[in-house]
């Protein structure tokens, strides 16, 4: 895998960041009133991935500010390319990943900004998903997490889907709840981890991705 350097990334949150973030989050509130439950599981140093459930195109803006840190995401080139969108989301903490080369660029981005110490948001289902169960998750993300020794934490996110279902335009005023999960350790091996083992701790996120996601739903 291509070694991949994005920017120095700055967990400093500036004046700009600041007033992105009050605007996202602003709007955020006032559409979904959301209550967040278990933010303390988020550690406040260190590699960490945020692993959310993915139903909704909201769940990034629910996802951002769940933690005191300041948290980073990747988002395709071409959103960096739309006249104020591209800037808001560059204060927030996004970096572009280029169509056509994806799921290697991903990974590879993943790693570099876990190894900067930061915190990542990365949907372990992929792309979007529907309905209450979660299907058995590629490796990817423990994958990452092993080569970089961060922490997984699991996110459920109750509501989402009726916020904003797939193929809608726009967000509608929806309750929406969010679980924060307890973190879980990477897989770790004295030598290279094993793919039994990565499978093992996928299936471990899996398991506590759908707790928390029905613990949401609860609200």
């Amino acid at each position: 895998m291509a070694e991949a350097q994005p920017q120095e990334l700055s967990e400093r949150r500036t004046f700009t960041y600041r007033v992105c973030a009050a605007l996202v989050s602003g709007i955020s509130k006032v559409l979904f009133r959301p209550t967040v439950i278990g933010a303390e599981n988020i550690p406040l140093n260190g590699p960490v991935i945020i692993a959310p459930i993915h139903r909704s195109n909201v769940d990034f803006a629910l996802t951002l500010f769940i933690s005191k840190r300041k948290v980073f995401f990747m988002a395709k080139d071409s959103l960096f390319r739309v006249p104020l969108l591209g800037p808001l989301i560059t204060h927030l903490g996004a970096f572009p990943i280029h169509r056509g080369s994806a799921d290697r660029e991903s990974m590879a981005y993943s790693e570099a900004v876990l190894k900067q110490g930061h915190a990542l948001v990365l949907f372990p289902e992929g792309t979007r998903k529907e309905g209450p169960s979660v299907a058995p998750l590629h490796d990817g993300a423990m994958f990452v997490a092993a080569r970089t020794g961060a922490t997984i934490v699991p996110v459920g996110i109750g509501g989402s889907d009726r916020a904003m279902p797939k193929g809608a335009k726009l967000p509608r005023p929806s309750k929406i709840r969010i679980v924060v999960g307890a973190p879980l350790n990477p897989p770790s091996s004295e030598s290279r981890v094993s793919r039994s083992a990565l499978s093992a701790k996928s299936e471990e996120l899996r398991t506590a991705l759908e707790n928390v996601y029905h613990e949401s739903l609860r609200g």
